[in-house]
């Protein structure tokens, strides 16, 4: 099978880094395929970096689907993009934050989030609401590191993220915690042993259950609010690639 993993930011060596971290997990036969959205920011911090990251990254999974993926994962915790790339693709997409959370329930009654920066605790707040899985989150907690700042100093980083997952154990009782970025992929092992907890990072977690998904011949559904988007009249035209299986609207 073919799983496509699309960094929805523009920074080549978070790419790089999400590409081996889904390699490492993936079974034998099944291939990853990655992509970049060079027409995106260099890093996805808040709504404004996530509304200009979707049309290029919906272009880039159009060019995955076509490539041959038979499913999908969005490497950004926010999730960013996802509702419209399940209405534009016609295999399973899942975004690292959705896909964490759900691995964390399987194995923790309370989690908690450990993410970069504070203007995205209220967006992986609302995508958990969404998901259905905030009554099971004990925390969302802010590291107050860059998206950037986890390459430019790994070490520090690490130090830091795991003083908040001491805080989040011990004050929020969570028993496992999630990492809130794609850019967090290389610490999960090491926090797991510091702290004696599951620690999960979302590229592991989206590529197993993208697999089970394949394995299972699932797709998304096209019934309901995945259909795909109206052909528009009045010259307007959705970026090459994009399905747009049904009738023009009036």
């Amino acid at each position: 099978m073919r799983i496509s993993i699309v960094n929805p930011n523009s920074t080549r060596s978070m790419t790089e880094t999400i590409a081996l971290a889904a390699r490492q997990v993936a079974a034998r036969g099944t291939e990853i395929l990655a992509y970049q959205n060079d027409a995106g920011p260099v890093s996805i911090e808040g709504h404004v970096d996530g509304a200009l990251a979707v049309p290029g990254l919906l272009h880039a999974l159009a060019i995955a689907e076509r490539d041959g993926a038979d499913a999908h994962v969005i490497a950004c915790f926010d999730d960013t993009g996802l509702e419209a790339a399940r209405s534009v693709l016609k295999g399973p997409v899942i975004g690292i934050g959705e896909a964490a959370a759900r691995m964390a329930s399987l194995v923790a009654r309370r989690f908690s989030v450990v993410t970069t920066l504070p203007v995205s605790v209220p967006i992986i707040e609302d995508n958990l609401a969404r998901s259905g899985l905030s009554t099971l989150c004990a925390s969302v907690r802010a590291s107050a590191l860059p998206v950037l700042a986890l390459e430019a100093d790994p070490a520090a980083a690490n130090a830091r993220i795991s003083q908040e997952i001491g805080r989040a154990i011990e004050e929020d009782g969570a028993e496992a915690i999630v990492l809130g970025c794609a850019g967090m992929a290389n610490f999960a092992e090491d926090l797991s042993q510091a702290h004696g907890v599951p620690v999960v990072e979302g590229v592991s977690a989206a590529v197993k259950l993208m697999e089970a998904a394949v394995a299972l011949g699932l797709k998304t559904a096209k019934s309901g609010v995945y259909a795909p988007p109206l052909t528009k009249s009045q010259g307007f035209a959705y970026p090459a690639g994009m399905m747009t299986d049904r009738p023009a609207s009036a």
